[in-house]
């Protein structure tokens, strides 16, 4: 007779295995395992953990959003982020909203949904915008939503990508808009500017934000800010002269995610970066252009969690190798 038959070790996986059997494939409870195998209860739930710890047992989740969930929890721990959400890339319409859009607004909405006061920051963006359209309309009255960007250019033409007012709009919450140019022309307009009380007032709802979310910006020839006329070829040539990469808020960054300190930064209206945040920092942004950019932000600790989609996951993957 061949010795292994005896062997406790080669024993026990063979009841682990067929305690596996029995719980995930026959569904059993581990009281009923307990009895057809005739062990105790805590004995039978080692038993699974054993089969599950040696590799019995391989779990297979067939769903749509596995390579999401996956992608989503490898970014998550590369850039060591509290919080990290990948939607499905796909082909839309020009009118559709984005997977990226659809997940923002459900956690817009769980930002949103304590009745108790919330004060919620918002940077611009076109997935922001899409975002806020898609929030369900809920009544929160105390709450406010607050704006740390100009919406303004300097001839006076608003921006197409406000978020705060059509949040606001949603959910019946307080408005704090920005109504400034995003840049202005003089280092001393822009010191009035913030003297101003108003501003002194946004600034310290800033500050107080229970969650901040921010678009992301590349900073190249296709940048929103130069094509749409906020800054002007000659500034945005200087900013990248200096090494910007991407902008938050109108303020941009290096490769690094050192935010770019010069002439130019000192004339934008918008409020202060913070390194290293502890309330939610959500950076949302969709596509693989966007990858340097914002690969660059979280090396930078600029924000604590994202959503992507798969594309831009797994450009950010593949640069972070």
């Amino acid at each position: 007779m061949n010795d292994l038959t005896f062997d406790p070790k080669l024993r026990r996986l063979d009841l682990a295995a067929r305690a596996a059997w029995l719980y995930y494939i026959k569904r059993r409870t581990q009281d009923e395992i307990a009895v057809e195998l005739n062990v105790s209860r805590p004995n039978a739930q080692r038993l699974v953990a054993l089969a599950l710890s040696e590799g019995l047992v391989r779990i297979r989740i067939d769903h749509p959003l596995t390579k999401s969930i996956e992608l989503g929890e490898r970014v998550r721990e590369r850039f060591e982020l509290t919080f990290c959400d990948v939607a499905p890339s796909g082909a839309r319409g020009n009118d559709a909203p984005s997977g990226v859009a659809h997940r923002a607004a459900e956690l817009l909405e769980n930002f949103l949904s304590p009745k108790t006061p919330q004060v919620l920051a918002f940077g611009t963006g076109r997935t922001l915008r899409e975002a806020a359209r898609l929030v369900s309309t809920m009544s929160r009255p105390d709450h406010k939503i607050v704006s740390v960007v100009g919406n303004l250019s300097r001839d006076g033409r608003a921006s197409p990508y406000d978020v705060v007012m059509r949040l606001s709009d949603r959910v019946g919450a307080q408005c704090y808009p920005l109504p400034l140019p995003v840049i202005v022309d003089t280092e001393e307009e822009c010191a009035i500017l913030k003297a101003q009380r108003g501003y002194r007032t946004l600034q310290d709802l800033y500050e107080q934000a229970d969650a901040l979310m921010f678009g992301v910006g590349r900073l190249d020839e296709h940048a929103p800010l130069l094509i749409d006329g906020f800054i002007t070829p000659e500034e945005f040539d200087a900013t990248r002269r200096l090494g910007a990469i991407g902008e938050l808020t109108s303020r941009s960054f290096d490769a690094s995610g050192r935010v770019i300190d010069d002439a130019i930064a000192r004339r934008l209206t918008a409020m202060e970066l913070r390194r290293s945040p502890t309330r939610p920092t959500i950076l949302v942004a969709s596509g693989r252009e966007k990858a340097a950019a914002l690969r660059a932000a979280l090396v930078g600790r600029l924000g604590n969690g994202v959503i992507i989609d798969e594309d831009l996951a797994e450009a950010l993957l593949c640069d972070a190798q």
